[in-house]
């Protein structure tokens, strides 16, 4: 029996409280045990995105927040800016001009974050923007846009901020109501410790406003069945109820750790994987490094793809690979979730191991005795 260590930037290993929690027989979904827990659910959900506003809940990946996002607080023909920086941020573009909606696409460069001077340029040269939709973590490259100051020059404008937050909630602070953020997205299967199917999408008072005026088609996905049904504790369609259950459990003990504590946890792992990549002479792919994953260079003449599989295949430990023009050039380390800092130990001998086996030269041991002192640091 091999033990596996994931460590990739979604799915995330769960915690036996989680599994044995969804483990247990299912019940049926309109029955008072399940509203009192999907009461609960939203309380500590609340919490989790600092607001006192609802949030919503869908039995989908990420990807059906995404597009819930988008039809339900624009009309045909709106005209939206997309922060496209990474595979995830062309998602919205393309969920938008699925729709009709007339999209205008600023392109920053892989594994840089937009410049906030930029959107608000846009939107000065365009009156008519009804939204900007980006990315708070491009997971696709390990890249963070600057949320808080982009929030600050949206909330001015008559236009709405849309935050893909998938790989960051639960892993820093989103203030949803201090930042004046007006769309939040969420996903179970990254920060909150569960398998993939769930997903949240927060709405500000003034999104909620523009919500009411939208006619773009919509159903399974409309926000306003589920605020009926959540005024009940319950959902508008059969909810993911074993996910729900094990989701009652997760933020329950993300909120015993303390939220506060969970977000220094995450930057601490990030600055210790970062200290790793240094000490073996290897390179952080971003200018704007990611809290939840690290994408890192490939060493010139090394196959990224090669490098993946081995860790996978010999040292049993799943990280993620780069995605199309990135693919074999950069590999991504997740730091979300039920992970820390042994499991990162662990992963950087494995990397040493697998490094060394592709004729990577450096000083064995580098990397560890890095990190280690680094968490000496810590613990003083």
């Amino acid at each position: 029996m091999k033990k596996k260590y994931l460590l990739a930037p979604g799915p995330v290993q769960i915690p036996p409280e989680i599994l044995l929690e969804m483990a247990k027989p299912i019940i049926h979904h309109r029955t008072p045990e399940f509203e009192k827990t999907f009461a609960d659910v939203q309380v500590l959900l609340k919490e989790l995105f600092e607001s006192k506003n609802p949030v919503i809940t869908f039995a989908s990946s990420g990807t059906g927040a995404m597009e819930a996002s988008i039809v339900n607080i624009h009309s045909p023909g709106d005209e939206v800016l997309v922060v496209e920086n990474g595979k995830f941020s062309e998602r919205l573009g393309l969920i938008c001009k699925a729709y009709g909606l007339k999209t205008d696409i600023l392109k920053i460069p892989d594994g840089e974050a937009v410049e906030p001077s930029e959107i608000q340029k846009r939107l000065d040269q365009n009156k008519n923007i009804k939204s900007v939709l980006l990315e708070y973590s491009e997971t696709s490259t390990g890249t963070m846009n600057d949320i808080e100051t982009i929030a600050g020059i949206v909330s001015k404008t008559d236009a709405l901020l849309v935050v893909d937050a998938i790989t960051s909630l639960g892993v820093v602070e989103i203030p949803c109501d201090r930042w004046k953020l007006d769309v939040v997205i969420g996903g179970s299967q990254k920060s909150l410790m569960l398998p993939p199917g769930l997903s949240f999408i927060w709405l500000s008072d003034r999104a909620w406003e523009r919500a009411k005026k939208s006619t773009l088609p919509k159903f399974y996905f409309d926000i306003h069945e589920e605020l009926a049904a959540l005024k009940k504790n319950t959902t508008a369609w059969t909810p993911a109820i074993t996910l729900i259950n094990g989701l009652h459990i997760a933020l329950t003990m993300m909120k015993e750790t303390g939220w506060q504590n969970l977000y220094a946890k995450n930057r601490q792992l990030m600055e210790i994987i970062h200290v790793g990549i240094a000490a073996l002479g290897l390179e952080l792919f971003s200018k704007s490094p990611s809290v939840s994953v690290s994408a890192v260079k490939v060493p010139g003449g090394l196959d990224g793809n090669v490098l993946v599989e081995k860790l996978k295949d010999e040292q049993y430990i799943t990280i993620a690979g780069g995605q199309s023009e990135l693919k074999g050039k950069i590999f991504r380390i997740g730091t979300l979730g039920w992970i820390d800092h042994g499991d990162i130990l662990v992963f950087f001998g494995a990397l040493e191991v697998v490094l060394s086996q592709m004729g990577y030269k450096f000083t064995p041991g580098a990397s560890l005795k890095a990190m280690q002192e680094r968490l000496i640091q810590y613990a003083q």
